[in-house]
């Protein structure tokens, strides 16, 4: 039998205190978050099989687009010193090793958070003993400390005053994991930037990066909380046009998996026929067709997206006017390159 540690009652009522949470029906900045409001994945649509088919994976890669620059910037890091710059001097043979170097660690770094259905309630009762009734007027809580084992199948128990054993719930058994194996960065209550101003504070400084990054840090991929602030992030992303700040980040896979989930890709897909990603945006619809069993009869990435706005787009003046443009920049591309031929007598 695991060993078990009984944590003091005066710790404890620090703890499991009720964390006072903004009422969205009375906070004015509540109120204006609503127009994002929090969409989960949930068990009837589980997206873990799409999201870790091989395929998928492959095109949210494509989608992400590796800009080294970008994805080995320095970050701002607190009070942390910035190392000094080291120069060295390559033959091309070293330059091309140190560059395949640089993309395998960028894939790493590149990694997506797991895209997976949000956590049930734990309500599992395990025992009721009458007799126990009043001889504790605090809640305990019991912890198995046995290294080695997840934190999601780590036995934590609590016996309440009335006598009543049951398997604690995933707020308290997020803090026991916490107290006893600290993950670096996390609290054990999450920080006031997910709620209320500070978090509509932070959309609207556009800081959609750091909101992420420090949700993943602060979260398991199933947490509601961790759904809710990414779900709102994602939307506030679309509705602002703000795709360029998470491209070539972690988070942009994320993101357009969400987009193409809930069949909201047409802005992405006009901010790629505006910058003439055409191909990529011919690979937003290959995503959008593995998602939801829809086939596109044409193979031409043009005539795909056309297709596409006919029959499925909700923006289809806007896409209609993004691809006519498109087209005219492309002709008007391949009127000068004949004219440039036609000067200089190869035509």
């Amino acid at each position: 039998m695991a060993a078990l540690r009984h944590i003091s009652q005066s710790l404890l009522r620090n703890f499991l205190k009720t964390e006072i949470r903004p009422n969205p029906e009375t906070c004015s900045v509540c109120i204006r978050l609503l127009n994002y409001s929090s969409i989960d994945y949930d068990d009837k649509h589980d997206p873990s099989p799409k999201f870790f088919n091989k395929e998928v994976q492959s095109l949210l890669k494509d989608l992400t687009r590796i800009d080294l620059g970008k994805v080995n910037k320095r970050k701002r890091l607190g009070s942390d010193k910035l190392e000094e710059p080291v120069y060295q001097f390559m033959t091309d043979e070293e330059l091309q090793k140190a560059t395949e170097a640089a993309i395998k660690k960028s894939e790493e770094l590149l990694q997506i958070p797991p895209v997976v259905s949000v956590r049930k309630p734990i309500n599992r009762v395990l025992s009721e003993d009458p007799a126990l009734q009043g001889l504790e007027q605090s809640t305990m809580v019991f912890t198995d400390i046995t290294f080695g084992i997840r934190d999601s199948d780590r036995l934590i128990v609590v016996r309440e005053p009335s006598g009543i054993l049951k398997e604690a719930e995933w707020d308290v058994k997020n803090r026991m994991n916490q107290l006893y194996f600290p993950k670096e960065g996390r609290l054990l209550k999450p920080p006031k930037m997910f709620f209320g101003e500070y978090f509509e504070s932070l959309l609207e400084r556009k800081e959609y990066e750091f909101i992420l990054d420090r949700a993943c840090l602060q979260f398991e991929p199933n947490d509601p909380d961790y759904q809710r602030v990414t779900s709102i992030t994602y939307q506030h992303v679309n509705d602002k046009g703000g795709f360029e700040m998470l491209r070539s980040t972690r988070h942009f896979g994320a993101l357009v998996f969400f987009l193409a989930w809930h069949k909201n890709i047409d802005n992405l897909l006009l901010d790629l026929i505006e910058t003439s990603y055409i191909e990529e945006g011919s690979k937003l619809l290959d995503l959008y067709s593995k998602l939801h069993d829809v086939n596109f009869k044409s193979s031409n990435d043009l005539e795909k997206i056309e297709e596409y706005i006919k029959n499925f787009a909700k923006k289809k003046a806007g896409l209609e006017l993004g691809v006519q443009a498109y087209k005219d920049v492309l002709k008007q591309r391949q009127e000068l390159e004949e004219g440039i031929k036609v000067a200089h007598g190869l035509r």
